[in-house]
């Protein structure tokens, strides 16, 4: 690392400092004007890891913020504050990615689809009767835990809740369900 960055980098973070330990001491100019310059940062360091996603970056530096507001008090003077608040979006980012992961980057726009091939009349195609009947074999459990998780596309804990059951059983029941027609399907064939 050259030393006129390291250089810089080191004034960067001595000037945040001295600014939230001023915002801390409740001097309200100094808290607005750290916020701002983190903010700053935060976007800069959020833009380079959200690739797809540039439209969520202000939504999450919010994010970041107010969690550093909300976790003010646990921050160590005796720490750099570029360390704390890089930890606290860091945290944040991988919630966006939790949150967005199951729809997200998987699904196609709604604008991109072309209207041509969407079906003019819902009727019900020979593979939704096959599938249908296989899963009449299954018993309740299984076949309700497969609607939910995988035709529905609950999540684990999400189809649990729904019909009373743990997140350990739900992923039983789907792991049995699936193995059953798997088999059933190997005989048909």
């Amino acid at each position: 690392m050259p030393r006129e960055f390291s250089a810089r980098l080191g004034a960067v973070e001595s000037e945040l400092r001295v600014l939230w330990l001023q915002a801390q001491a409740g001097d309200e100019t100094a808290y607005r004007d750290v916020l701002g310059r983190i903010a700053r940062l935060l976007r800069a360091y959020l833009r380079r890891r959200m690739g797809g996603w540039q439209d969520d970056v202000e939504d999450l530096v919010q994010e970041c913020l107010l969690a550093l507001h909300l976790q003010r008090a646990s921050y160590d003077p005796t720490q750099p504050l570029s360390a704390w608040v890089y930890a606290i979006s860091r945290h944040k980012l991988i919630d966006f990615w939790r949150r967005n992961r199951r729809y997200g980057a998987l699904n196609d726009s709604i604008d991109d689809v072309d209207e041509s091939l969407l079906a003019g009349d819902v009727t019900e195609t020979t593979s939704h009767v096959d599938l249908a009947r296989l899963l009449a074999v299954l018993p309740v459990a299984q076949r309700q835990a497969i609607e939910l998780t995988k035709l529905e596309g609950l999540s684990v804990a999400e189809a649990a809740s729904r019909i009373g059951m743990s997140e350990g059983a739900i992923r039983v029941q789907v792991h049995r369900g699936l193995k059953r027609l798997s088999q059933l399907v190997k005989v048909v064939i």
